[in-house]
């Protein structure tokens, strides 16, 4: 299968994680149909981990229902939590606070769910959700495919932070675009939903060509290798009966391909959280209410704090 996976040649940090909300987070570190029985290596909040399937389960199924094991590679046998969900193997460093957020939509038996791409960015975790939000960019970043000119303004919309699930939700976001999707044949005025329910990972809901009733879905799952690397890893579940798993995973790659030297070449590498730091327009409403959420949690990790 082909698969994305751009290792960063630049040095990392040393320093682990200390940010007590993040290291008790869950993450995701690599698609299930790519790990096979052998050993394999990747890096999470600065630390080197070692993973690999502790059954002969068929990996080919992403259901979920594998069993896998990792452990820091300094210490491989006291074994880290996982947790298998929307295609991927998730970890967690420390004692995770909170069961990982729900995707129903994963589970409709007529979705045609596809783990996309897993690139390596350098830019910090916060970063890459933050571009992930940013309508603004796709005229000049996705010309002729999520957008064009023209066709530039960024129309109002709504964003919150729930006070029942806790997450940040943009709605009302209206956006042409020339190709929607991969099986889109013609430009429409596309509808989003953003999602937020993690610090690291950002659900988008999209106009379906195929169902007006019912929307198509783009997760992004960041991995933070430590504060300025990642990997991003991406799921596509889509209303879409004709498009082949590689004709998806080629439209999402080019995407990402577009996107990879912008967040490469934002400065600073982490993301400023003091609202003074960078200004604002209306397009960043999402990117306000996202950092502001980040600081309300005490994430310190990836970021640079506002000033008391």
């Amino acid at each position: 299968m082909l698969r994305v996976q751009i290792a960063s040649t630049m040095a990392m940090t040393e320093t682990t994680c200390k940010d007590p909300v993040i290291h008790n987070h869950w993450h995701a570190i690599a698609a299930i149909e790519d790990t096979g029985s052998h050993v394999h290596h990747t890096r999470l909040l600065g630390e080197d981990l070692t993973y690999q399937a502790s059954t002969a389960r068929d990996t080919s199924d992403s259901t979920g229902d594998h069993e896998f094991a990792v452990s820091r590679t300094a210490a491989p046998d006291k074994l880290l939590p996982v947790h298998c969900a929307y295609g991927y193997i998730w970890t967690c460093l420390g004692t995770p606070a909170q069961p990982l957020f729900t995707l129903p939509e994963y589970a409709e038996s007529d979705r045609n769910n596809v783990c996309a791409c897993s690139v390596g960015v350098r830019v910090s975790a916060p970063r890459a959700v933050e571009n992930f939000l940013d309508m603004g960019h796709f005229p000049y970043v996705h010309t002729g495919i999520l957008g064009e000119q023209p066709h530039t303004e960024v129309r109002e919309y709504d964003v919150e932070i729930t006070e029942d699930s806790n997450e940040v939700i943009a709605t009302r976001c209206r956006f042409y675009q020339p190709q929607a999707a991969a099986g889109a044949n013609e430009g429409m005025l596309v509808e989003y939903v953003y999602r937020v329910p993690h610090p690291y990972c950002s659900i988008l809901y999209k106009s379906c060509p195929d169902d007006e009733s019912r929307m198509d879905v783009i997760a992004l799952f960041v991995q933070p290798v430590d504060e300025i690397n990642i990997r991003a890893h991406a799921l596509v579940s889509v209303i879409d009966a004709t498009s082949a798993p590689l004709a998806i995973r080629m439209f999402q790659q080019t995407i990402f391909g577009q996107d990879k030297p912008i967040l490469e070449n934002q400065l600073p590498k982490k993301l400023p959280l003091d609202p003074r730091a960078e200004t604002p327009i209306r397009a960043d409403k999402s990117a306000v209410f996202y950092r502001r959420w980040l600081s309300r949690q005490g994430i310190s990790y990836g970021v640079i704090p506002a000033a008391a």
